[in-house]
């Protein structure tokens, strides 16, 4: 691979925090790999959207709590702005309901600031190339967290999953349920590059960008209800 095209496989990350501290190690953690380069840095929620309008990243990490706009309302103008930068949401805690309202805003999933370098750098790898890197299991426990605060469903939503298929619809439950698509696989006895292929469809027709979407949706329209309820 020419130096040139080394350049050009790179990830552009942008790193928004509002401590100085946090930033710097972010920093130092990424540009230690060949694949990344952070391209800037932000403390609050509207330098992040200004910078990433300027810079255009892959990938932003975006802390919630900040001062003035904070991480959801920055993630929310993204999303609706620049669809195809992916953001990832750094929270201290795992059931937060800030890091719920990201999600719901459309970032690509969430980590833990004490998430170890080689797990930071991989799920920088993974929401790059599309998909999301939030656990299913995680996703749901904090929905649970936050069901409450959930948008009733809608007329429109129930009309949206008719045009699933059967099949498809059994993906999808399975898919809110927490499952992992091997997981899905052995459920419904179906190889997994098949249950890919569904999954696929399925955010096509529902016109979702990626897993966790999926999952807030299964709890929205009550296809899947917290353990116990």
């Amino acid at each position: 691979m020419t130096t040139s095209d080394a350049h050009a496989a790179q990830i552009r990350v942008l790193i928004a925090d509002d401590q100085e501290l946090v930033r710097y190690g972010l920093r130092l953690v990424l540009e230690a790999e060949d694949d990344i380069q952070v391209v800037g840095e932000a403390s609050d929620g509207a330098s992040a959207v200004d910078a990433a309008i300027a810079l255009g990243p892959d990938v932003i990490l975006m802390d919630v709590r900040m001062p003035g706009k904070d991480g959801i309302e920055a993630t929310q103008d993204l999303t609706a702005r620049l669809p195809r930068t992916r953001v990832l949401v750094l929270t201290t805690y795992d059931l937060d309901e800030f890091a719920f309202g990201a999600l719901q805003a459309g970032a690509a999933g969430f980590l833990l600031k004490n998430t170890r370098p080689i797990e930071l750098v991989a799920a920088i790898r993974t929401v790059a190339t599309g998909d999301a890197v939030v656990a299913p299991r995680i996703t749901s426990k904090l929905i649970e967290v936050a069901l409450p605060h959930l948008a009733p469903r809608t007329r429109a939503q129930d009309h949206a999953l008719s045009v699933l298929t059967d099949r498809e619809r059994d993906v999808f439950v399975h898919v809110g349920r927490g499952l992992t698509n091997d997981e899905i696989a052995r459920a419904l006895h179906l190889s997994e590059s098949t249950v890919k292929a569904h999954f696929g469809r399925i955010l096509m027709k529902l016109d979702l960008p990626h897993r966790v979407q999926a999952v807030i949706l299964a709890y929205e329209l009550g296809i899947v209800r917290p353990a116990g309820q």
